[in-house]
């Protein structure tokens, strides 16, 4: 397994941008120009990148083609034993690559609603958040929060998941899950990565990496390939 994170701190240059349009398929190429927010259009777009430039460090893959699952999650034509899965917020774009099954997630720490907790969260998680105390509570909410979003981009259903239909309990650096669904041999980490936001991830091997690889934008390996 290998982790990559790459912050964008300003807009990207239009030059560069349509450089690393470039590497996208022309259906994702529409989808990112149609965004109305140019900071939206920036993360989907190094969304895509930095999970083509793991591939091409990690495996020197440049000939990369997506599929889709029935539920959404992107998967490769070619090498189906290569396992991905990416999420953005803010000023982050992070990725996750492996050999099994895995999923990542990544939020800005930010106000929320308790309503949001309790639509979302199941009767057990929602009870052991309304007794935390409330400065300890926004923590608490975006570590849970992001574990599950972790869990069920595992899994591969993404929302098609009802969050309410497992629990995860956080006992210091332990996780553990309740659920019915068939995914249940699952292991969770969280990764320091910005005081500002939180990254869970979660795999069905309990083999994580000590630390996220950090990638620049203007040192990406895949630029070499268009100076070439």
């Amino acid at each position: 397994m290998k982790l990559y994170a790459l912050k964008i701190t300003q807009n990207i240059p239009q030059p560069l941008f349509n450089n690393l349009l470039s590497f996208l398929s022309e259906e994702k190429q529409k989808k990112i120009n149609k965004f109305i927010k140019k900071e939206d259009a920036d993360r989907s777009l190094i969304g895509d990148i930095l999970i083509r430039e793991a591939l091409l460090c990690d495996f020197q893959i440049r000939n990369i083609k997506f599929n889709y699952n029935a539920y959404g999650k992107p998967y490769l034509i070619n090498d189906p034993h290569i396992f991905f899965n990416i999420s953005h917020s803010g000023d982050w774009v992070v990725c996750a690559i492996n050999d099994c099954e895995i999923g990542i997630d990544i939020e800005k720490v930010d106000r929320f609603d308790l309503d949001i907790a309790k639509h979302f969260f199941s009767e057990k998680e929602y009870f052991n958040l309304i007794k935390i105390a409330p400065l300890k509570r926004i923590e608490h909410f975006y570590d849970l929060w992001t574990l599950k979003e972790s869990y069920i981009k595992a899994y591969g259903m993404g929302l098609n998941l009802d969050l309410r239909s497992f629990s995860i309990e956080i006992h210091k650096n332990k996780f553990i899950l309740q659920t019915k669904n068939d995914f249940t041999n699952c292991f969770f980490k969280q990764f320091d990565i910005d005081k500002n936001y939180k990254l869970s991830v979660c795999t069905i091997q309990d083999s994580f990496p000590r630390e996220i690889i950090l990638k620049n934008l203007y040192s990406l390996n895949l630029l070499e390939q268009i100076k070439t």
